[in-house]
């Protein structure tokens, strides 16, 4: 286990991520706030999902879910359709429009990291999207056995499998 002063550092690290998080909204267009991106990010990256589901990704409350979801929708990102399984329920597809608009996001996003990163070596942002996803993960148990990290059961964290490819590259905000 590291040193209390460790943790200390890490949290003071971590509270200046804000300059990065505000770099990267920075970079959206003004018809795709952060809540959009997020939504058509989790619609890519999940598959399509009723909008529960999509609430509970974005750890959000289901009023604030629906708002980002009638912007996306209004803008033709996504589609909405009845769900076979529970006619009152909806489920959310990407559209075409939807996977252009985050092509456009992603283009967006890689190009700021390489202009901002571009005297760190290639293992030097490999080491860092381990070392992020390694603390993501950590805080990622939800299970109710109460699980510590680095000794998850199968349901009390993201599989890997719920990537397309195995990892979280593709996330513009």
């Amino acid at each position: 286990m590291a040193a209390r002063s460790q943790y200390e550092e890490l949290a003071r690290q971590l509270s200046a991520i804000g300059a990065v998080k505000r770099g990267l909204a920075r970079i959206l267009p003004a018809e795709c706030p952060g809540g959009s991106a997020a939504v058509l990010t989790l619609l890519s990256r999940h598959g399509e999902m009723r909008i529960s589901r999509l609430a509970e990704l974005l750890s959000v409350d289901m009023s604030v879910t629906s708002r980002h979801v009638a912007h996306v929708a209004e803008r033709g990102w996504i589609e909405r359709f009845p769900d076979p399984a529970d006619k009152r329920s909806r489920i959310l597809r990407l559209t075409p429009a939807g996977e252009g608009v985050l092509d456009d996001l992603s283009r967006r996003t890689t190009e700021m990291f390489a202009g901002h990163l571009q005297d760190w070596s290639d293992e030097e942002v490999g080491q860092l999207n381990t070392l992020l996803a390694r603390l993501r993960d950590s805080f990622s148990c939800r299970g109710t056995g109460g699980c510590a990290p680095g000794k998850h059961s199968g349901d009390c964290r993201p599989r890997q499998a719920d990537s397309h490819d195995g990892s979280y590259t593709r996330t513009p905000v």
